[in-house]
């Protein structure tokens, strides 16, 4: 019967790829839920049972007999065996589980669009989203235009294109500036710093694209991050705020010292602060006994021994490539007056930065110089970030002064910094910074800072730095 295949022969809307799943944790994935459902032709089952007994009956008329009531019963059954057979082919999907359909039935009320509003009557009509609606009415959520094609993407229970689901949902990597990739299943994976947000895909954490030494965020593929003397990455909004050399840095070694001052916590020594090379601050490094330091990389150092470093002397300048050269070194001779002999910090580091790494090692210092002795990494390293941290704080509220004490003297709050009030995006890196130091997950500085917190909030500062002066660890 060939128009009975004419009948059934209609085309089925297929399902588009359009979920993503990813994960986000600490590792930086993260989550991005969607859905998407298929739609499907169907015909009434009045045109189907109209069609087969006008057929029927043409048939038997050009042959002269009378209709076979029998005859008509069975091609009733064969027509509903193929539908049945078609929906088996075809089945409608929601969230990715097949749905069974309902049986054809004579509905007791008329059908009426989802979007006009209008009957629904007898031939074509599509049905998804839990309505029927006439071709013309099924329209993108997001350009408003007629889902002409045989594709349709379903997000929070609307319909779109595909093009434009992909346009508005997809992510697209923010180095490369492309969609990300599905990977397996039509999932899509990506990575995304936990600070920032920067979304990349992760082929880029194998394929050498290089982060700020500062901020952590990966080169965008339109940008071009500087590079210093020593090989580390610097992007543009970190080298507008950079200290370059050791006399631009002494400024801020000031703040700090009167920050402390304002704690209660004066240094009295003159303490040499140097700004060096990542080489050079390695070699001190491994010069020092006792010393402590970051890890995997050290940007700051509390000298005890005597020794010959070499310092920045004269800030580099830009040359060609995005490469910073002509930078000026000088060796400087370390000599022991008392139990710290300098601090060092490693050059080219955004001004909020350089301070906290200079808070950090100040501490070192001062603990040195009050006879606190041997303590254990965890308290050590612990306390010192604690008191970088206070510094941050002092300098993201209070906006361009160093005091965090009301006794501070009120000079540090009318001075202005290197750069003037802060920025927003100055701002936005001490906060990165802050983030640094109360998300480390290493059992020394991250375990330590916590423990040392802790007490601080519980205790005051001045009774935990006597309650560890005397036992060597935190009060609890």
């Amino acid at each position: 019967m060939v128009w009975l295949n004419k009948l059934f022969k209609g085309s089925n809307l297929k399902i588009s790829a359009g979920q993503y799943h990813g994960r986000h944790a600490d590792d930086g994935f993260w989550n991005e839920p969607s859905s998407s459902l298929g739609i499907q032709r169907e015909y009434d089952d009045e045109d189907i049972d109209q069609a087969l007994a006008l057929s029927l009956s043409e048939e038997e008329q050009k042959k002269g007999k009378p209709i076979d009531k029998s005859h008509l019963e069975e091609d009733e059954q064969l027509a509903k065996a193929l539908q049945e057979s078609l929906n088996a082919k075809y089945p409608p999907r929601q969230n990715g589980q097949i749905r069974q359909p309902n049986p054809f039935s004579f509905p007791s009320v008329p059908r009426r669009c989802a979007g006009c509003n209008k009957e629904v009557g007898r031939g074509q009509y599509l049905s998804t989203v839990g309505a029927v609606w006439h071709p013309e009415c099924l329209r993108c959520h997001g350009c408003n235009k007629p889902i002409t094609d045989y594709e349709l993407s379903l997000y929070e229970n609307r319909p779109y294109h595909n093009s434009c689901y992909r346009k508005l949902y997809h992510p697209k990597c923010d180095v490369c500036k492309q969609y990300i990739p599905a990977i397996r299943d039509r999932h899509i994976e990506y990575r995304a710093h936990p600070f920032w947000g920067q979304r990349y895909c992760p082929l880029h954490e194998r394929d050498g694209t290089p982060r700020c030494c500062s901020c952590e965020r990966m080169e965008p593929r339109d940008t071009k991050y500087v590079t210093l003397d020593d090989g580390r990455k610097l992007c543009l909004e970190c080298l507008n705020f950079a200290i370059m050399d050791t006399s631009e840095c002494q400024p801020l070694y000031l703040d700090i010292k009167e920050f402390y001052d304002g704690l209660y916590m004066k240094v009295e020594q003159q303490i040499p602060l140097l700004l060096v090379e990542r080489q050079a601050l390695n070699e001190a490094m491994d010069g020092e006994k006792n010393g402590h330091h970051h890890l995997p990389e050290t940007r700051g150092l509390c000298l005890s021994e005597e020794q010959i470093v070499r310092t920045v002397l004269r800030r580099p300048i830009m040359g060609s490539g995005h490469r910073l050269t002509d930078m000026i070194t000088g060796p400087y001779r370390l000599i022991r007056r008392c139990d710290v002999t300098a601090i060092l910090i490693l050059y080219g580091l955004p001004r909020l930065l350089t301070g906290s790494i200079l808070a950090h090692e100040m501490m070192h210092a001062w603990l040195r110089l009050n006879g606190y002795g041997s303590l254990s990494l965890e308290v050590e390293e612990g306390i010192c970030q604690v008191l970088a941290q206070m510094w941050l704080d002092s300098e993201i509220v209070a906006g361009s002064g160093s005091n965090v004490a009301s006794t501070s003297s009120s000079s540090s709050a009318t001075r202005p910094s290197k750069k003037g009030a802060r920025t927003q995006s100055e701002r936005k890196l001490g906060e990165f910074f802050k983030h640094q130091i109360e998300a480390d997950a290493s059992p020394v500085y991250g375990a330590g800072y916590r423990a040392a917190t802790r007490a601080v909030n519980r205790y005051g500062l001045r009774r935990t730095l006597d309650h560890i002066k005397f036992t060597g660890s935190f009060p609890y």
